[in-house]
């Protein structure tokens, strides 16, 4: 194992920067990518050790925003190994590349949340992805587009902000809840949750255009899963979607989405009408079950059973869709093969754009200076090579 308080130089290698990718060499010290000229002029210090990546590509940390379970672990449904299946997701996670993520808990019974939401950890062992902060994927949502949720689970906000509290609990360690725009036509709730640093995410929704403008003006940032669980185009009132290319939001702005293009949620058709249209805003979300890594058959995803069959998953006994079962590398290659875009802007939207939704694009999503050595290593095909978390390998190939 090396040293992480020595100085790393990854040489012989393409790294993803400043919007391009360039041949020059990385270098880690303390777990941060660090400037090497200082290091070389003024300390004049070599590094203690030298890693020939035999030209991969290197590109920071793949991060998902959404992502309800994997390897037989469902975060809503295994509600008293919380934190072991945490870990255990976030162990496996590190062989797609993910080295961030935010546990997803669908639309549950208030009393899963209180007893889910303090359990799941902020810190994770080494050689595991790291934990973002916790994603709330309803109750407060439409039946009407409820999806894989459970509607005997969703609730309106009755008394508004106190109605989220005592459903949830507690925020501690939350960074995104998604809700239905027309919930909360007043903004009461969306303004007080944006105010205290929570992404409000606007899906599951039956909303015009104008009613999510209005989320938005009251401080929502983000939109679930772009065309899924929510009204198709129309072109007297577009809902969400429209939302892409709105000219009635905040000014400067970024109104960004998440897209789920595992080859079957979002037609490649469709991939390329949001690349198109609204290109800096683009997130790659797996939106990720339980039944992630598994083989086929029936799995949980909260309340409900799901059944795996042809590589798809379903609620158990129907066709409705209930998530994905692909990885984020594949999700990644996917999306370029359906768009056609460089390589830069498909691992971007992997890894910059989710880190500035969340605000820490200084830390996470870059192989700028000063920000955590969290990389993947890749061949030409976006394949996985090896993973790092801290400047340490957590994962080779």
């Amino acid at each position: 194992m090396v040293d992480n308080f020595k100085s790393i130089k990854f040489t012989n290698c393409r790294l993803l920067r400043d919007h391009s990718i360039i041949k020059e060499d990385l270098l880690v010290r303390n777990g941060k990518i660090i400037n090497p000229e200082p290091v070389f002029f003024d300390e004049k210090r070599i590094p203690e050790h030298v890693i020939d990546c035999k030209n991969a590509i290197i590109a920071p940390g793949f991060i998902d925003l959404q992502i309800n379970g994997g390897y037989g672990v469902d975060f809503s449904y295994d509600i008293n190994t919380v934190e072991e299946g945490i870990i255990k997701v976030a162990r496996e996670l590190i062989t797609n590349g993910v080295t961030s993520f935010c546990p997803t808990l669908v639309s549950s019974p208030s009393e899963v949340y209180h007893k889910v939401i303090p359990q799941i950890p902020t810190q994770v062992p080494k050689g595991a992805a790291g934990i973002l902060g916790i994603h709330l994927e309803g109750p407060f949502i439409s039946p009407q587009k409820k999806g894989a949720h459970p509607e005997i689970c969703l609730k309106k906000f009755e008394k508004n902000y106190e109605t989220l509290i005592s459903t949830y609990g507690t925020l501690d360690n939350v960074k995104i809840i998604t809700l239905a725009p027309e919930n909360d036509l007043s903004g009461e709730v969306t303004r007080k949750l944006a105010s205290m640093g929570i992404t409000v995410s606007v899906g599951h929704s039956i909303a015009s255009l104008s009613e999510g403008e209005n989320c938005v003006q009251n401080g929502a940032t983000l939109i679930t899963h772009l065309f899924n669980a929510m009204l198709a185009f129309h072109h007297r009132d577009p809902g969400l979607v429209g939302l892409l290319t709105s000219t009635n939001l905040p000014p400067n702005l970024t109104m960004y989405y998440g897209i789920i293009a595992d080859g079957v949620h979002t037609h490649p058709s469709a991939l390329r009408i949001a690349h198109r249209t609204h290109p800096n805003g683009l997130i790659l979300v797996t939106d990720a079950i339980s039944a992630l890594g598994l083989e086929e058959g029936i799995h949980h995803l909260g309340q409900l059973d799901l059944e795996v069959r042809n590589k798809k998953a379903f609620i158990a006994g129907t066709n409705t869709l209930c998530g994905s079962i692909a990885p984020m590398d594949e999700c990644i290659r996917i999306f370029k093969k359906s768009t056609e875009c460089s390589i830069v802007y498909a691992l971007e939207t992997a890894t910059l754009h989710p880190a500035k939704c969340l605000g820490i694009e200084k830390s996470k999503g870059t192989l700028d200076f000063d920000s955590d050595a969290d990389f993947v290593m890749l061949d030409d095909k976006l394949r996985v090579l090896s993973t790092w978390i801290g400047g340490e390998c957590v994962y080779e190939k």
